[in-house]
């Protein structure tokens, strides 16, 4: 019996795993529209000098697109790069060395 609760449980977690990734991809696709949107925008405005003169996009120079970037840049790393950097090796190592730091730390205590 206890065998399928934990099941049914890691079961669960899979599914609000996925249902979480996918919901960060829906975002990060959303994102990516805007921006390719703001890209144009700014490209359109100094390149080709059509005047955007309304408010939001008036703001819209080389300063903002950077920062814009960096932060689109930053997500789609945190999106498809992180769990290769930070996979499960390295929580693995990560666990391992707190116990060791504990296990050292109750020693001499």
């Amino acid at each position: 019996m206890e065998t399928n609760f934990n099941n049914n449980q890691e079961e669960y977690d899979l599914q609000q795993f996925a249902k979480r990734k996918i919901e960060k991809l829906k975002s990060f696709y959303s994102h990516a529209f805007v921006f390719f949107i703001g890209w144009v925008i700014y490209v359109l405005k100094e390149y080709f000098g059509v005047p955007f003169n309304f408010l939001p996009i008036k703001y819209i120079n080389g300063f903002v697109m950077a920062i814009w970037t960096t932060a689109f840049l930053i997500n789609a790393i945190d999106l498809f790069a992180s769990f290769k950097i930070f996979g499960t090796e390295w929580e693995e190592r990560k666990v391992k060395s707190i116990l060791e730091k504990e296990s050292e730390k109750q020693k001499w205590e």
